[in-house]
């Protein structure tokens, strides 16, 4: 649980999430979208990648992230419970 929290905490990673919420995405499209090294990115990515919210794949010789919906529906049920929204 430590790992999602410090995934989130930073606004970031929150962002990066919110675009694989929409679609999934290489480190070069990603990295079209903010303004940092790709290895600060890819620092944000392997936090994702830890606490589970983020998946990758390999095509070919992009690595493709995409979110881990399930994953991310359990924490959104997990922080409605906590903050008692039914």
């Amino acid at each position: 649980m430590d790992s999602l929290f410090k995934a989130l905490a930073d606004p970031n990673r929150r962002k990066i999430i919110q675009l694989l919420k929409k679609k999934d995405m290489s480190v070069s499209d990603l990295l079209q979208r903010f303004d940092f090294t790709q290895a600060s990115l890819s620092h944000h990515l392997d936090i994702l990648k830890r606490a589970d919210l983020v998946v990758t794949e390999r095509q070919g010789q992009f690595i493709i992230y995409s979110l881990n919906t399930s994953v991310f529906e359990e924490t959104t049920a997990a922080f409605l419970d906590l903050f008692g929204k039914k």
